[in-house]
């Protein structure tokens, strides 16, 4: 039974059953046609005053989110915390809010104001009205008559909608298709969206399908007058999407007002929330809102501390190589780990070890025989790539520095970037930024990281990798050094993962440094202190955008709804 709220008077029904479903935040989508989260972080406009934002009571909430401001936007640069578990299994899903209601009643207005208070980054909204089905051209002509029913069941493509929308539950990466109204069919070029926390999903039928459903972690009904969702779709469709006045009234007395009566009102029985007056509604979304952090707080997780006492004691893995130590390999490393080795030298020889680490990497990438007819006209029996490509992915900040060799060994390849940065508060790795070559899962993947100490961000890396559906033996992390603990963890996690390095050392301190170790390496090679505490912003989002111009800035971080 729903609950109906109004101004005045405010009444849930809370279900036993949402308490413990997981919930995972998405925002996101790419029409560059890369797998891309350039738009990981959603923009948020000024409140309405009555309608603040909750003050949350976890560690991550103590203090507002960094900002980034422009003259035109501010950009908010809040990362995405562990989805996952130690073992790299998808932990957290989604937690996914039902928006139905009748047409123009104003779902899209709720959902938008649920993201501005919900205040938490990586919240995506996916309208049901991407999913129409493909017209045939009979259905074409049709719907240039509008004789052609878009509020039926059978108008929309659940299939499809089912299947995208539990992929993005499950924390992966999916493509929506982009709907033109004006023409009636679905464009080229679909929309990447991944990394969700929190999924609001609208529709006039969000609720007509069962194992739609059952995908659902709230369902809520935004009830609106008829006479009100009448003058707004005239504006909408006469003004949005070029319809003339008469065919839009007999539309609407034809289908829409039929199929809400047999298809879309009756599903109001299902929900759990009823919104009268939609967007104008500040109690019963202030409600929603409250009810939405306090299943977040209860899915809190730890990775780091998990992954510092665990594995204590075992060998290492056989998917671990570990480059040779000749005399010029110890010598290098020797330069590098001296505290006073200035700048210049430092990064000249990480580069020449990095060098050495790529070529190593090269020779467990699977070959097939091939021959070819040498200048002589005699045949030459050689080896050839067994895969399709190989493209590059580096953890930001220290990782990039490996991009120069990966691209001075392989000739035109592909390059990817992941930012995860720890979150000072709570000592947890956040992913912060992504942008991934289109087509990725056919290609055999080299990931880069300069050191890996607990394995933290390199498992979240890898989680990100399998989410965009990187078959795991086809990954193969790269590091100059490793602790044991970040083998462990990795190859625990993911055993199919090479693990590659040019040397391991044995310890990690309290503060999760690799112990003897490096130092900073992305301190140390790009010249840059710690950050002062007083300062909002974390030190890779800093030695990132410092050097780029502000247009690559706000590519770096944009609106999720660009």
């Amino acid at each position: 039974m729903a609950v109906s709220i109004s101004q005045t008077e405010v009444q849930m029904q809370q279900k036993e059953e949402g308490e413990d479903e997981d919930r995972s935040i998405s925002r996101t989508d790419s029409g560059s046609g890369e797998d891309s989260l350039d738009s990981l972080l959603i923009h948020r406009c000024p409140l309405t005053p009555s309608l603040s934002p909750r003050k949350r009571t976890t560690s991550q909430s103590k203090t507002e989110p960094p900002l980034l401001r422009t003259n035109k936007r501010t950009i908010y640069t809040a990362g995405r915390p562990p989805w996952y578990n130690v073992t790299g299994t998808t932990f957290k899903e989604a937690f996914v809010i039902g928006l139905c209601g009748g047409s123009a009643s104003g779902k899209t207005t709720v959902a938008n104001k649920i993201i501005e208070a919900l205040d938490v980054p990586w919240v995506v909204l996916l309208s049901m009205d991407s999913f129409y089905k493909v017209l045939s051209k009979e259905a074409q002509e049709l719907a240039a008559r509008n004789e052609y029913n878009f509020d039926h069941p059978d108008a929309f493509d659940f299939e499809l909608l089912v299947t995208v929308l539990r992929k993005l539950k499950k924390g992966k990466s999916i493509k929506v298709p982009v709907y033109d109204f004006t023409t009636h069919s679905r464009r080229k070029e679909w929309k990447t969206v991944y990394g969700a926390n929190v999924v609001i999903f609208e529709g006039i039928l969000a609720f007509a399908n069962k194992e739609l459903l059952k995908l659902l972690d709230m369902k809520v009904f935004v009830d609106t007058d008829s006479d009100i969702r009448l003058v707004r779709r005239l504006k909408r469709d006469i003004m949005e999407r070029g319809r003339d006045i008469g065919g839009v009234i007999k539309q609407y007395n034809k289908f829409v007002k039929p199929s809400f009566e047999q298809y879309i009102e009756p599903t109001v029985q299902v929900a759990d929330i009823v919104v009268p007056r939609g967007g104008e509604n500040f109690v019963a979304l202030d409600l929603i809102v409250q009810h939405v952090h306090s299943q977040l707080e209860k899915r809190e997780i730890t990775v780091r501390s998990a992954l510092a006492s665990a594995h204590q004691g075992q060998p290492l893995p056989e998917t671990l190589s570990v480059m040779e130590s000749t005399p010029q390999v110890r010598g290098m490393h020797t330069i590098i780990r001296n505290k006073d080795t200035n700048r210049d030298e430092f990064i000249f020889y990480s580069k020449r070890l990095m060098r050495l680490l790529i070529e190593h990497a090269l020779s467990f990438l699977p070959l097939k025989p091939v021959s070819v007819e040498t200048p002589q006209g005699t045949v030459y029996e050689g080896k050839r790539l067994g895969g399709k490509r190989i493209t590059g992915v580096s953890i930001l900040r220290a990782g990039e520095t490996m991009e120069q060799a990966l691209t001075a060994v392989c000739k035109d390849i592909r390059l990817g970037k992941i930012l995860i940065q720890t979150n000072h508060d709570t000592g947890e790795p956040e992913l912060h930024y992504l942008r991934l070559p289109k087509d990725i899962s056919e290609d055999y993947v080299i990931l880069m990281d300069s050191t890996v100490s607990t394995g933290a961000a390199a498992l979240m890396a890898v989680r990100v990798l399998l989410d965009h559906d990187v078959q795991e033996d086809k990954i193969f992390l790269l590091s100059l050094l490793m602790a044991e603990m970040g083998v462990h963890s990795v190859a625990y996690a993911f055993p199919k993962v090479r693990i590659i390095t040019t040397a391991v050392d044995k310890k990690v301190n309290d503060e999760f440094h690799i112990i003897p170790g490096i130092g900073n390496f992305g301190d140390r090679y790009f010249g840059t202190d710690a950050p002062s505490d007083c300062s909002p912003y974390p030190r890779d989002v800093l030695a990132f955008v410092g050097p780029v111009t502000s247009a690559a800035a706000v590519v770096f971080l944009k609106s999720a709804q660009s």
